[in-house]
């Protein structure tokens, strides 16, 4: 600043007495709008430090007040100010429980199954005896940012879907399908996987780099002198599943076996289903080191799946404990003859080819 020859004292002393008092009131109001403005400013220094932040749930609000006092040196009234929040709100500390160990269970458990969502976890709280809230659990859930993240897929248009006639009878339909991955190494392999329609049970999957029809037909049989004969075999139009192999099978110890349309996976439903959980929690979260490593960890999980997972379709009961109950209600004696389904789709032209096997 540039000195003057006079002094302040020098230059009010020159002054008249309402020109001192208009001055000292000029400088008054000087300040105060210095004060204002650098008030203004620092409250939009403070609001852009917060702009990262959401600031829109009470918890969130007494943390950008407390990082407003710490940070920018605002009193604890200001602070709530500047953020619109209310003292109360920020003052309130919770006496209820945090539930640390209720917490640390179903991290345990979504970490165990990190495709369950939610219901299928407060099942499993409640199968260990945690009787709380369904609701609780879901906020819990939420808090702990344990959501399921949804895989992608590409859209199809696609027509009415017509739910395929299945009778509530043990052993009435079994549906056949193929799922295919690659190991460690990039080799690739395929599972044949076999579902109960009714039970939703997995009877059998069989993970190998080649399977052939003749090999689906030992499986088959080896399934039916454990299992009994089904009333019906849906499947696709694939190439081992429409072989001589199973055809001549077939024809020798009279099964049904019916072919869905081609190019509508949706009529076979039910083991579709079935692999797409195979994929989503098993398939795509462990990487096979050979197929024996791929056998062990199909045979754990296809255990896992029938004894523990509870598929919503079943009211939240396992495949197995459904299929024992079915059991009970139809004895095997009594149960209803030539009652099969009404076929999908038409029946497959068996053919008299054993003379080629």
């Amino acid at each position: 600043m540039k000195r003057t020859r006079f002094s302040e004292d020098q230059i009010i002393g020159g002054l008249e007495v309402s020109e001192a008092r208009r001055l000292r009131a000029l400088e008054s109001e000087n300040a105060k709008l210095k004060r204002l403005l650098a008030d203004s400013m620092l409250d939009q220094a403070a609001l852009k430090d917060l702009l990262a932040k959401g600031v829109l749930t009470p918890a969130a609000k007494r943390e950008a007040v407390a990082h407003l006092q710490t940070c920018h040196g605002m009193s604890e009234r200001r602070a709530c100010r500047v953020i619109d929040a209310d003292r109360k709100s920020v003052r309130y500390r919770s006496t209820q429980d945090d539930d640390a160990q209720l917490r640390e269970k179903l991290r345990e458990l979504a970490n165990q199954r990190r495709r369950f969502g939610y219901r299928r976890l407060h099942i499993l709280l409640r199968r260990e005896g945690v009787m709380i809230n369904r609701k609780k659990t879901q906020r819990l859930y939420q808090e702990e940012g344990l959501a399921v993240s949804r895989r992608r897929s590409r859209r199809r248009a696609v027509g009415t879907r017509a739910p395929a006639p299945v009778l509530a009878l043990p052993n009435q339909r079994w549906s056949l399908d193929f799922v295919h991955d690659q190991m460690a190494s990039g080799r690739r392999f395929r599972v044949l996987n076999v579902v109960v329609d009714v039970t939703r049970e997995c009877l059998a999957a069989v993970p190998d780099t080649s399977i052939s029809g003749r090999r689906v037909v030992r499986e088959l049989t080896a399934l039916i002198e454990r299992r009994g004969k089904p009333g019906m075999i849906v499947s696709d139009n694939g190439t081992e599943l429409t072989s001589n192999a199973v055809l001549a099978w077939c024809e020798e110890i009279g099964v049904e076996w019916h072919y869905i349309a081609p190019g509508r996976p949706m009529q076979n439903g039910y083991v579709e289903s079935f692999n797409g959980r195979m994929r989503d929690e098993l398939l795509n979260e462990t990487l096979f080191i050979s197929l024996d490593h791929a056998r062990v960890e199909i045979a754990v999980w296809v255990e896992d799946y029938n004894r523990e997972r509870p598929p919503s379709s079943l009211g939240h009961a396992t495949p197995a404990a459904f299929a024992a109950e079915l059991d009970k209600q139809w004895p095997a004696s009594p149960r209803p003859t030539g009652s099969a389904a009404q076929p999908i789709a038409s029946t497959a032209l068996i053919r008299n080819n054993a003379a080629r096997l």
